[in-house]
C-alpha cells in the first residue's frame, strides 16, 4: 500500500470501530437496559432494531445521490452527524428518548458501511481489495476487543451513559482528521453521472449478477445478526457468567480477531474469494451449534466458543464482502452500495425482531428457544452459499 492508501485504510477502520463499538455496547448492555427501564426481551430488540430501520431509509435515500458527490465530503458529513447522534444517546434520560436518538444516529449511521467499501472500491482493484477489507474487518475486532470491554468498565465506573460519551468523543477526533488530511475521491465523477432514480434503480435491479450480490448481503448477514443481540444475556442468564465477565467474551474474541481478520483477507486475495467462503462458513457452524446450546459451563469453555465465533462469524464475512463490491464497476458503485447497506440494516432489525420474538423468559429469568435461533442462521447461511456461487466480476474491478 502507498502512504496515502495506508492513511485511508487506517481511518476507515477507526471509523470502522467507532461505528461498531457503538452498535455492539447495546449488546452487553441488553441486562442494564431491561432492568433499568424495566422492559422485555422483545421492547429490548426494540432499541437494537430502531437504528437498524433507520439505517435502512436513510440508505435508500443515499441510493440516488451518494455518487454526486465527492467520497471525502459525502464520509465527513455523514460521519459527523453519526457522531453527534452518538453524544445525544449519552444524554438520554428515559427509553423513549433513547429510542429517538438511536433512530436519530442511525439515520447517519447507516451510510458510513456504503461508503467506506465505495472508497476501498475506488481505491483498491480486486486483486487486491480483499487484504484491505480485511483490515477493515479489523476495525470491527478491535472494537470488541478494546471498545467494548472499555465501554463496558466505563459503564461499570460512572453509568451506562459514559460508553456513548466515550464513541461520540472519539468521532469527533476522527471527523477533524478526515477533515484536514483524508484525500479527494472523485474518480466516479469523471465522464456522465447517472442522478434520474428511474436509471440508477434499474441499473442496478436490471442487473441479476448485481441482485444476486444483494441477496447474498441481505442472507449473510441476517443469518449472522440473529445470534448476536442475546450472545451477553444469555450467557448471563443461562451459562453462568457475571455481568463483569461479558467483557471477556468481547476482549478475547475481539483480540483473536484484530489478527485473523487481517490474514483472513491476505488469504481471499491468495486463494480467491469463494472457495475461502465456503470453507469458512462451514467451519462458523461449529460454534454456533455449541453457544445456541450451551447450558451452564465453565467460564474458559464457554470462553472458547464464543471466540471461535467471533473469529469465523467476522470472518466469513470478508470473502462475501469481497465478491460483492466486485459485481458493480466504479460509475454506480456508490449507489449500489447504499443498496447494500439498506437491504442489510433491514437484515439486522430483522434478525433482532426475529430473535426477539423466538427467545423468551423461562424459570428464573433464563432465555429459552436461542438453540432455535442458531438452527435459523445456519439454514439462512447454508442459503448464502448458493447464492455466492453465481457471482461474477463486472467490468473495471
Amino acid at each position: 500500500m502507498s502512504p496515502t492508501e495506508r492513511f485511508v485504510v487506517i481511518i476507515l477502520a477507526s471509523i470502522n470501530f467507532t461505528h461498531i463499538m457503538d452498535a455492539m455496547i447495546m449488546m452487553p448492555l441488553g441486562d442494564i437496559f431491561m432492568d433499568l427501564y424495566r422492559i422485555s426481551p422483545a421492547q429490548f430488540s426494540y432499541l437494537v432494531s430502531i437504528y437498524a430501520f433507520a439505517a435502512f431509509f436513510s440508505s435508500l435515500l443515499a441510493t440516488f445521490i451518494l455518487d454526486r458527490f465527492d467520497r471525502r465530503n459525502a464520509l465527513i458529513f455523514v460521519y459527523a452527524g453519526f457522531s453527534m447522534g452518538t453524544l445525544l444517546c449519552g444524554l438520554a434520560d428515559s427509553y423513549l428518548f433513547l429510542m429517538v436518538v438511536r433512530l436519530v444516529t442511525g439515520l447517519f449511521g447507516g451510510v458510513i458501511g456504503a461508503l467506506a467499501l465505495s472508497i476501498v472500491s475506488d481505491l483498491f482493484k480486486y486483486e487486491r481489495r480483499g487484504t484491505a477489507i480485511g483490515v477493515l474487518t479489523a476495525g470491527f475486532s478491535a472494537a470488541a476487543a478494546l471498545g467494548v470491554p472499555v465501554g463496558l468498565f466505563l459503564a461499570d465506573q460512572f453509568s451506562w451513559n459514559a460508553p456513548f460519551f466515550f464513541i461520540g468523543s472519539l468521532g469527533v477526533i476522527l471527523t477533524i482528521l478526515i477533515v484536514l488530511r483524508f484525500p479527494r475521491i472523485t474518480g466516479h465523477l469523471e465522464g456522465e453521472v447517472v442522478t434520474n432514480p428511474r436509471k440508477i434503480l434499474s441499473a442496478i435491479f436490471g442487473d441479476s449478477n448485481q441482485v444476486n450480490a444483494l441477496l447474498l448481503g441481505l442472507v449473510l448477514v441476517l443469518g449472522h445478526f440473529l445470534i448476536i443481540p442475546f450472545i451477553a444475556p444469555y450467557m448471563t442468564r443461562n451459562v453462568g457468567f457475571e455481568q463483569s465477565q461479558i467483557t471477556l467474551i468481547y476482549f478475547f474474541g475481539g483480540a483473536l480477531t484484530v489478527f485473523t481478520a487481517p490474514l483472513i483477507g491476505r488469504l481471499t486475495d491468495r486463494f480467491t474469494p469463494y472457495p475461502t467462503f465456503f470453507i469458512l462458513m462451514l467451519i462458523s457452524f461449529v460454534p454456533v451449534l455449541w453457544i445456541t446450546n450451551m447450558q451452564v459451563t465453565p467460564i474458559p469453555l464457554a470462553l472458547i466458543a464464543t471466540s471461535l465465533f467471533f473469529v469465523f462469524g467476522s470472518g466469513r464475512m470478508i470473502a462475501p464482502q469481497t465478491m460483492i463490491t466486485a459485481t458493480v464497476g466504479p460509475k454506480s458503485r456508490g449507489s449500489f452500495m447504499s443498496v447494500k447497506s439498506a437491504l442489510q440494516q433491514l437484515a439486522v432489525a430483522m434478525a433482532s425482531l426475529i430473535s426477539g420474538s423466538i427467545i423468551v423468559f423461562g424459570q428464573g429469568n433464563s432465555l429459552l428457544h436461542y438453540e432455535q435461533v442458531g438452527y435459523l442462521s445456519i439454514l439462512l447461511c447454508i442459503a448464502a452459499l448458493f447464492l455466492g456461487r453465481k457471482l461474477t466480476v463486472a467490468k473495471g474491478n
